[in-house]
């Protein structure tokens, strides 16, 4: 593959990162059974070989094992790559139930814990996962702006967070980044996130901007590691009724000459110059497609077409359990 991504400025920051990011949750858990070691670190590099270099993870990615993972696929490379992890989230192993922290105290030990696995001296973008309601905002980004003075930290963001609390947070310190999903069938950030992301200089970071693969050529299947077939979106008639959504968009991305996948990507790259989505794949003819999609430009036409069935259709089902909820638009 020859394409080389265009490059982005981070929100408020120096930090150049690629128009179109990894997310590397797929390649620990989550997503049926996870890829191997080998497979994570090829596509991984594969990924920073072709003008990737936006990373994201977590801490609560695989218990640990998805920042070890990204460790050892930049060993000797990582001042290419710019890494972006989370702290938030409290999970045991294996679990899919969750408290949220943001306290003082836990931000700090979070972010050793990270520097340790990820093997490196600095964190790029630091985002706090999910919003503690227990702890004021100004308290966790208050900690996280002692990190940045520190060194140990370049950046901050902040994920799933409401235009209130960001407004809040971004009053203690220059946010750089607000993560949260958004797709042609998650739209729910157009109400006032992308907004106010765009009016206070915030690169918008969608997650699952292919809907967790149903804005492409996925299909159920019985694999009880994979966490979509607990989702309600992805249950029976909500199902049936989204994937006639994506039946009606696939006509749109053949006569453009493109895979439903790609025509997701660039409807989302175009909603704005701030917006860096961060897809996520464990294959590597889907990363190349991933990244050809930001060289994929809709004309009005396209999109008034696109927006055409999405307002007259209806998705179906939360995003989330409601376990999967916490901490989300808070």
């Amino acid at each position: 593959m020859s394409t080389k991504i265009s490059m982005k400025k981070l929100g408020n920051s120096s930090i150049e990162i690629s128009a179109i990011g990894l997310g590397c949750m797929g390649l620990s858990e989550f997503y049926g059974d996870p890829t191997s070691d080998e497979q994570g670190c090829e596509l991984i590099r594969h990924a920073l070989d072709n003008g990737v270099n936006f990373f994201d993870t977590a801490d609560m990615y695989g218990n640990g094992h998805n920042e070890k993972l990204l460790a050892k696929s930049l060993k000797g490379r990582r001042e290419e790559a710019v890494i972006a992890t989370k702290f938030g989230i409290v999970r045991e192993e294996g679990k899919y139930a969750r408290s949220i922290s943001g306290k003082p105290e836990y931000v700090r030990k979070a972010c050793h814990d990270s520097l340790r696995r990820l093997e490196t001296d600095y964190i790029d973008l630091y985002y706090i996962h999910r919003v503690d309601t227990d702890t004021p905002i100004e308290e966790t980004i208050g900690e996280m702006s002692r990190l940045v003075e520190e060194g140990k930290v370049r950046a901050i963001g902040i994920s799933e967070a409401s235009a209130e609390t960001l407004r809040k947070a971004h009053a203690v310190h220059s946010i750089s980044a607000l993560q949260s999903e958004y797709s042609m069938l998650t739209r729910d950030p157009e109400d006032e996130i992308l907004g106010l992301t765009r009016e206070l200089g915030i690169s918008f970071v969608p997650y699952s901007p292919i809907c967790r693969g149903l804005l492409s050529n996925w299909a159920p299947s019985e694999d009880k590691t994979d966490f979509r077939n607990m989702l309600p979106r992805f249950q029976g008639e909500s199902y049936a009724g989204n994937k006639s959504i994506a039946n009606e968009l696939s006509l749109i991305a053949d006569n453009k000459g493109c895979s439903l996948a790609q025509l997701s990507l660039a409807w989302v790259c175009a909603q704005g110059d701030h917006i860096i989505p961060i897809p996520g794949t464990t294959k590597i003819r889907n990363l190349d497609s991933n990244i050809a999609a930001a060289e994929i430009v809709l004309n009005k036409k396209e999109i008034s077409a696109i927006e055409e069935i999405l307002a007259a259709s209806e998705v179906m089902g939360n995003r989330y359990t409601d376990e999967g909820m916490k901490g989300v638009d808070v």
